[in-house]
């Protein structure tokens, strides 16, 4: 065990990555060992690491190095996914850079242009990963447009639309004008949004009297198909069986009655435009109105917008306000605050339209997953408090819209033959699908007649397979690595995608398989900065993640985002955590270097002090693998890291060495050091999953290993539920009583040179078990255990046990008396000014609770000084 040089992180990074690469450690096939199995949240293929794919990728680290210690088959399964809207915008952009427009390419062309974009940028995600540490069996990295798990989700899709679960309708969609792409519910998020109420007269026909209308968005008057007021208003009873007509349009719309219609909000009159607002749809199929669509797919106005066609809703907003103004159509204009729906993806305002689009029904495949969650405990949220999220989403849900206007992403296996509504079948391949449609026409069809649907499927519709279609779950549900590790154990993720993700993968696991995808979800916080804002690059408050890495290690950056991230609380990220961590590193490393160095020698007994200190670190080290167990068990990560940190910092680094280390210039007994070493070991055993690169590190330095014998799958330490209790408490008083000695000899200014006394009045519960202790670290020459107190000595009390150090030639008396009488007097005058304020019935009775125990412990505390100053006097005198 030689002396380490000074810690080179990027170096030992680098090395030991390498090295667990080339060893196979991360890999893992059917064995007879009990599964551990997490599967990545697949990031975006379009991604780099950000802070969240930090924070969630070191705590699925941590998870699966701890599950390989301790025994497991530990598989960690890497993917990325292939983010059907994000990905297709960059390929967009890629293509206009380049001049090229992407409608003037044909599916296959544009196809190319993006598998050529994935293969090029595709990976950043995953080797940034692997500068983290992340120890995935990148031997089974998968990507959701993987050809084997393009047939899983095609296969999923036949399977449900077979069982009458999918199905076309012409809907109301969320359509999002940049991606150009219908958008499920959960993908638009609502802001609050300062707009405007205009009020909009519309004439009635054969009348000189008009209707006021309030709308907030009079560009869409050109789908205005009617006026609908509540029947029982009774200001407009007379209005029954008349026409308005629209404004600039100069179309005659009827004037209908429907108690949807709220008669105290805005006029009591409601401008009806089914094409564009899903209430107003429901209204229109009621009366049988007719639907005019206005938009185009970029929501510019078309034809039916007249001279505006071919510009933007905002532009013709701005511009129809002034027309509407000229026309004295625009009564007023207020102020109005409202929700507006924009999409999750691109930001941009959602446009309600109606559309030919494919659904999944989900009452019925929901429940499964409602129970598993909020009955059974079969799936359990950590933290709790996430199930009343879960409960309004699953008890409310919606049938799910699934198909996308893109083409990136797997194309929906429908082929239509006929121009008929259902003139359409659902098959593998047009060869299968010819065969269906043969039957259901009753003529011959060929596949070459054949027209596949253009829409592709949502993206979540192929990761809510993810657990079961990376172990090829879908296509062969009886293989061995399904069945093998199949329900996956944890999953870690962000409460943001609860219901996008994790509840439907829950839903699909119980569909497919009839069992739960995963025992346990973790749900971390978001990573906020200083001022408690998300981190973003928008805000461009989000540090690069690699050179963070640069700047303080791995390790460091592992440690420093754990240090702050309890479960399903936000992180608010300084850079002075990853610090920290990089200092925790040094810390450990200083420790090595400081045990590496000592000499040995092989004749010196063991010293009592040392025996005492390892004895007592044993029993520490046990009790906190029992609280570190705990806190695993409660996946309180970042409070398993905290015990680990005071453990190896406060008990093994700052007491146990300073207990153990020879005196200056002497050398160490041999069996010590091989306990101190052994010791070392377990700390670096239990640090390895938060810190995997240093200790691996150490953990050859300290011995020549063989490959098998590596830290990432040695044994995790042997764990005893019982430990010596009583030793523990004798040394906190120990601890007590050395930083009392400590004090002392600061505030008297006597040096360590000069030899002092130890006189211990004993009581009941007074144990001499650490003497040896408190001699070494306390700088004491003698200690004395005494029926009666000494004269002549400074004093200090632990618990029951009082002590005193003789100073007689040590310091000046007569100064050190004049010094006390003058902190007692002090001290005296506080004690009366607060037992003033505690005797004033009007303060008492009028200040608050906390008040008033704040001053009872002013009290309390003067008290006490008063009379450990009147003791010391009266032992000086």
């Amino acid at each position: 065990m030689a002396s380490a040089p000074l810690y080179n992180a990027k170096q030992v990074e680098k090395k030991w990555y390498d090295y667990w690469m080339k060893n196979d450690y991360f890999h893992s096939v059917p064995d007879e060992r009990t599964p551990y199995t997490i599967v990545i949240p697949p990031p975006n293929v379009t991604g780099v690491l950000h802070m969240g794919h930090m924070l969630n990728n070191t705590i699925q680290d941590v998870l699966i190095r701890r599950a390989r210690l301790k025994g497991f088959n530990a598989c960690w399964v890497p993917g990325t996914d292939h983010a059907s809207i994000a990905t297709e915008a960059k390929v967009v952009a890629k293509l206009k850079e380049e001049g090229i427009d992407k409608n003037s390419l044909s599916r296959e062309e544009f196809l190319a242009h993006a598998w050529e974009w994935k293969e090029k940028y595709g990976g950043v995600i995953l080797e940034q990963l692997k500068r983290l540490g992340a120890s995935c069996d990148w031997e089974r990295t998968k990507f959701t447009m993987d050809e084997d798990m393009s047939q899983a989700v095609i296969k999923s899709f036949i399977d449900l639309y077979d069982k009458g679960l999918i199905y076309r309708g012409y809907r109301m969609v969320n359509w999002d004008p940049e991606a150009k792409t219908t958008l499920s519910d959960e993908e638009v998020n609502y802001e609050e949004r300062q707009g405007n109420l205009y009020y909009l007269t519309y004439a009635i026909v054969d009348s000189e009297e008009a209707l006021t209308i309030a709308t907030t968005r009079p560009e869409t008057i050109f789908g205005d198909t009617a006026i609908c007021i509540n029947p029982n208003d009774e200001r407009f009873k007379y209005l029954k069986g008349k026409k308005a007509v629209v404004p600039i349009v100069e179309r005659e719309v009827p004037i209908i009655f429907d108690e949807y219609v709220d008669m105290e909000f805005g006029t009591g009159c409601l401008k009806v435009t089914p094409a564009h607002d899903e209430n107003d749809k429901i209204l229109g199929d009621k009366h049988k109105l007719d639907v005019i669509d206005i938009f185009n797919d970029n929501a510019s106005l078309n034809a039916e917008g007249l001279h505006y066609e071919g510009k933007d809703r905002f532009v013709v907003r701005k511009e129809i306000v002034e027309e509407l103004a000229q026309k004295n159509s625009l009564l007023k204009t207020e102020a109005y605050s409202n929700k507006v729906g924009t999409s999750e993806r691109t930001k941009a305002v959602i446009e309600p339209r109606l559309s030919d689009q494919w659904f999944l029904k989900m009452e019925d495949l929901a429940q499964p997953a409602i129970d598993a969650v909020l009955k059974n405990e079969e799936v359990k949220l950590f933290p709790k408090k996430f199930e009343s999220t879960y409960r309004h989403w699953m008890e409310n849900i919606r049938d799910w819209n699934i198909s996308r206007q893109l083409v990136w992403g797997q194309q929906i296996p429908a082929y239509y033959y006929g121009s008929g509504k259902d003139d359409f079948v659902v098959a593998a391949t047009a060869k299968e699908a010819a065969s269906l449609a043969s039957k259901k026409s009753g003529k011959k069809i060929i596949p070459q007649e054949l027209i596949q649907e253009t829409d592709v499927l949502d993206t979540w519709f192929s990761s809510w397979l993810w657990p079961m279609s990376v172990f090829d779950g879908i296509r062969d549900p009886e293989n061995e690595e399904f069945n093998y590790y199949y329900p996956t154990n944890d999953l870690v993720t962000g409460p943001d995608i609860l219901f996008f993700w994790v509840a439907r993968m829950i839903i699909a696991g119980y569909e497919y398989t009839g069992k739960r995808p995963f025992e346990n979800v973790y749900l971390t916080g978001l990573v906020r900065d200083k001022q408690r804002r998300k981190m973003s690059k928008s805000l461009g408050n989000s540090p690069d993640a690699i050179k963070l890495i640069d700047e303080f290690s791995a390790d460091g950056v592992r440690v420093g985002l754990l240090l702050s991230s309890a479960a399903g609380n936000d992180l608010m990220f300084d850079e002075a955590l990853c610090q920290q961590g990089k200092n925790f590193s040094n810390k450990i490393w200083n420790a090595y270097r400081l045990i590496s160095g000592w000499e040995v020698d092989h004749t010196t007994d063991q010293p009592t002090y040392a025996k005492t200190g390892l004895a007592w670190y044993e029993a520490k080290f046990q009790k906190t693998l029992l609280e570190i167990e705990d806190h695993f068990s409660k996946y309180r990560i970042s409070d398993a890291l905290m015990a680990t940190y005071r453990l190896v910092w406060d008990d093994f680094c700052s007491w146990l060495l300073e207990i153990i280390k020879p005196p200056y210039g002497e050398k160490i007994d041999s069996k010590t050091k091989q306990v101190a070493v052994s010791m070392l070991e377990k700390n670096l055993t239990i640090l390895n999953p938060f810190m995997p690169f240093l200790t691996e590190e150490l953990w050859h330095s300290i011995s020549d290993r063989k490959k098998e014998e590596a830290l990432i799958v040695s044994a995790w330490p042997q764990m005893t539920k019982t430990y010596d209790t009583t030793l523990l408490e004798s040394f906190d008083q120990a601890v007590q009583v050395i930083t009392a000695i400590r004090s002392i000899r600061k505030e008297k200014n006597i040096s360590y040179k000069d030899s002092i006394e130890l006189h211990v009045l004993n009581t009941d519960k007074n144990t001499a078990s650490h003497d040896e202790v408190i001699r070494k670290l306390g700088g004491i020459s003698a200690i004395y255990h005494t029926d009666s107190a000494v004269d002549g000595a400074l004093s200090f009390r632990v618990k029951s046990t009082e002590y005193f150090i003789p100073v007689e030639g040590t310091i000046d008396v007569e100064a050190e008396i004049a010094k006390l009488n003058e902190e007692l007097s002090y001290t005296q005058g506080f004690l009366q000014s607060v037992n003033k304020k505690l005797s004033n019935e009007r303060f008492v009775n009028n200040a608050p609770e906390k008040v008033i125990a704040v001053e009872e412990k002013k009290k309390a505390d003067a008290e006490a000084k008063i009379e450990a100053i009147e003791k010391s006097l009266a032992s000086l005198t």
